[in-house]
């Protein structure tokens, strides 16, 4: 293998459902932080967010699908609908006070619209419940290599 062909390695797709996970969480806590005041908001002054405010409806859409994203269910629609609110996210609220990301706070907003648009068509990983899913469909194991195997078939 070479440093510049794609990996038929199992950790690909395991690494991929660590990543999943790990953002998942901190973008679940994201939601329970405006919905649940837990974490505490770093900005302690900050009035509490109306739970059907744009705001408060983005933090029960970020505990509902965080929870998604870290078990791995329905990933790739879940992610759909989160890429377009970061999106949304960053050009309503963000963008309009400067052009670049690390000078309007939004940068968090980008990597999570790109994070989730990559997730829409890599899935979930080996380790998620879509996987799961899969298998039992499948009758097999999955290690990643039948996607791989599929799309080459077809290429």
């Amino acid at each position: 293998m070479s440093i510049h062909e794609p990996s038929d390695s199992p950790w690909t797709s395991r690494m991929l459902s660590i990543f999943r996970i790990v953002a998942g969480v901190i973008f679940f806590s994201s939601g329970t932080m405006k919905i649940f005041g837990f974490p505490e908001n770093p900005m302690p002054n900050m009035p509490p967010i109306e739970l059907w405010s744009q705001i408060g409806i983005g933090g029960m859409l970020e505990v509902v699908c965080g929870l998604a994203i870290i078990v791995g269910l329905y990933t790739r629609p879940v992610s759909f609908l989160m890429a377009g609110m970061m999106a949304v996210a960053y050009f309503q609220f963000h963008q309009p006070q400067a052009f670049w990301p690390t000078n309007n706070g939004g940068v968090a907003a980008v990597m999570y619209c790109f994070f989730f648009l990559y997730l829409m068509f890599a899935g979930a990983g080996a380790w998620s419940l879509d996987a799961m899913i899969a298998r039992r469909a499948r009758g097999g194991a999955y290690d990643g290599r039948a996607a791989r195997d599929l799309h080459t078939a077809r290429a």
